[in-house]
């Protein structure tokens, strides 16, 4: 090689195809189909269904379905559950609340404080999230088989219960 020639860069594929970025795929895939599935429950009221087949509903939604606990959470606890700001899950809180998903309430424990709770409309809206994650992961089961959404569940279950120690 001259000092003319420019070098040959490296191989460029990694880019595309290392595990994170495979990861941020399959988990936007993911989200996506069980978006698609909840647009068409049957037990999700008409307007939410139709929010959420018109993409209104996003995955930053889920997260409210995701982690808020059946007994209600204040949103801070809300926002550390789900990993994101607290000015962040106000606003999707905010959103739930117009869509009647969720209730804010006086804490129990402190007459200052807020808790967040599913309404019934909610509870519809859970339900329908659950059914529709139990039939995404049995489409993720026939597409890749058994046994490898077996090891990639194990995997995954093993790499994120050790997320903290990471540097």
């Amino acid at each position: 090689m001259t000092e003319l020639q420019p070098a040959i860069p490296p191989a460029d594929a990694w880019r595309q195809t290392h595990l994170g970025r495979l990861l941020g795929h399959a988990m936007r895939r993911f989200d996506a189909r069980v978006l698609q599935l909840m647009a068409r429950a049957v037990e999700v009221p008409l307007a939410l269904s139709n929010l959420a087949a018109r993409d209104q509903v996003s995955a930053a939604h889920i997260h409210i379905t995701r982690h808020l606990s059946l007994v209600g959470d204040r949103i801070t606890d809300l926002a550390d559950k789900a990993g994101i700001a607290k000015q962040s899950m106000a606003d999707l809180v905010g959103q739930c609340e117009a869509w009647g998903l969720v209730t804010r309430e006086v804490d129990p424990l402190d007459a200052r404080a807020r808790r967040v709770r599913f309404t019934a409309t909610g509870l519809a809206w859970l339900q329908a999230f659950h059914d529709a994650v139990a039939q995404a992961e049995a489409e993720f089961v026939e597409a890749v088989g058994e046994e490898v959404a077996t090891v990639v569940k194990i995997g995954l279950e093993a790499y994120a219960s050790d997320s903290g120690t990471l540097a």
